[in-house]
């Protein structure tokens, strides 16, 4: 077993009022910082480039919100943060060191957060999201009164984020800059190992050794899932408890049967029942998302029974596997999944879940041009139980556009390997709205995917099939 090692330093104490600047405040990741610094007693201000529906969220906390950057925002300051989109250069942040004001970047931010509580945090390539929003509301239903930090709104809670001053804090660890091996943590859940962020890592194994590191800072309870090798070797030489559907799990969900959009199964350890699980979600990825938030809930000392009575209201996070309309007998899901694994795992969740659909058409907007740089070829295979594929353009998310890198790296791929997969490729989004609206149909379920602006592509193609575009 690997030795634990020091916890990570919080650079600000947020103990006593301070007075906080928060840089990309419309963004999901700096929202929630500062709705949760607001909440805490601090007086906060943000900034943003154009006005947005969060915003309102801010000022109805007491957030001073600014729309354009300016030099005087930070004046007066005792510390500024902002996410690792924004540039180094931006006035505000070259004013704040001229002052001599601290600057943050959102993890360092986070990681003072954390320190203020004994904090909880969902690490992992995929599912980190629904797990963390899972763990916390099994926690308030045990009374507990958790605060949380999470990555995107939760459907039962209308928000991201809350400070109650309770315990405990449940946060979403992003490994995708470092975030993870920042945060002075308690205990932790990792949901899975896989490809992504080579950009930072270089390899697959770069990935496993950060989680590695990030388990070897936990004193306390570590979760660890077992449905993948990586996450097996990880938990193993850290003595963790592992959860998932395979054999190897020490928790492990049985009995898993798929009705109408929902699952039913039981949860297990050593072979002993521990309870009987009714979630209403699809996909098998979200039965062990639950168990794994049921099980580190559990360790905490949560009643197997209330943590189950939980998991049986659990309404689901925004873009995850969320249904935006039903024109005609089609249904219209959007989902966030932007790597493959994600993809299959919400095209299997349709398949499987119980509803009946004829057709699965997906849709996937690609993300980041370093990425797909990387990993297109990794998409070939994502895409196989859907009936029809179509494909857009790579959306930038801040990234600099590579000479020959476009979406149709991602077309090529699924040809390459399924030559008779009926492939459709519509960069511009107003093709893509007309083709959807004229040939999805009744018994269709249409899924688009992805991290940019293809969020609003159901709420288009409904509009346009309705007349209403």
């Amino acid at each position: 077993m690997v030795n634990p090692v020091a916890q990570p330093t919080p650079p600000l104490d947020l103990s006593t009022p301070r007075r906080l600047h928060v840089i990309g405040a419309a963004g999901p990741g700096m929202s929630a910082i500062a709705l949760a610094l607001a909440q805490m007693g601090h007086n906060v201000s943000g900034v943003d480039l154009r006005e947005r529906q969060v915003l309102d969220r801010l000022r109805a906390a007491g957030v001073i919100v600014n729309i354009g950057h300016d030099r005087n925002h930070v004046v007066g300051c005792d510390a500024v943060t902002a996410s690792s989109a924004i540039p180094d250069t931006l006035n505000e942040l070259d004013e704040a060191r001229k002052l001599g004001i601290p600057t943050l970047s959102r993890a360092g931010m986070l990681a003072s957060m954390c320190a203020q509580a004994k904090s909880i945090a969902v690490a992992g390539t995929h599912g980190k999201t629904t797990s963390s929003s899972m763990l916390m509301l099994i926690l308030a239903e045990a009374g507990l009164h958790p605060s949380f930090v999470i990555g995107g709104d939760v459907n039962d809670m209308g928000t991201g984020a809350q400070w109650t001053g309770g315990e405990w804090f449940v946060v979403e660890a992003d490994e995708s800059d470092g975030t993870h091996l920042e945060l002075p943590l308690h205990g932790t859940i990792i949901t899975n190992i896989d490809v992504d962020h080579l950009d930072l890592y270089g390899t697959i194994d770069g990935v496993e050794a950060a989680f590695d590191q990030y388990l070897a800072q936990i004193p306390g309870p570590k979760v660890v899932s077992a449905d993948d090798e990586r996450s097996r070797r990880v938990a193993d030489r850290h003595g963790a408890l592992t959860f998932g559907l395979t054999e190897h799990a020490d928790v492990r969900a049985v009995d898993l049967v798929a009705e109408h959009g929902s699952f039913r199964f039981r949860i297990e350890r050593d072979g002993r029942e521990l309870a009987a699980i009714d979630l209403p979600l699809r996909g098998e990825h979200n039965v062990a998302n639950a168990t794994g938030a049921f099980t580190m809930a559990v360790e905490m000392g949560v009643d197997p029974e209330v943590a189950a009575r939980a998991l049986a209201k659990f309404g689901g996070v925004a873009r995850r596997f969320d249904v935006r309309g039903v024109d005609g007998g089609a249904t219209f899901v959007d989902d966030y999944a932007h790597i493959p694994t994600e993809i299959d795992a919400a095209l299997r969740a349709a398949r499987d879940s119980g509803d009946d659909w004829q057709r699965i058409v997906a849709v996937f907007q690609p993300n980041r041009y370093h990425r797909m740089a990387m990993m297109w070829r990794d998409y070939a295979d994502c895409f196989e139980v859907a009936d029809v594929v179509v494909l857009t353009d790579i959306y930038a998310s801040g990234t600099t556009p590579i000479p020959g890198v476009t979406g149709k790296l991602v077309v090529n791929a699924v040809l390459d390997e399924h030559p008779d997969k009926r492939v459709v490729w519509l960069p511009r989004r107003d093709e893509l709205i007309d083709y959807l609206a004229r040939t999805v149909r009744a018994g269709d379920v249409c899924i688009s995917m992805g991290c940019g602006d293809i969020a609003s592509l159901p709420d288009e193609v409904l509009a346009a099939r309705r007349g209403d575009a």
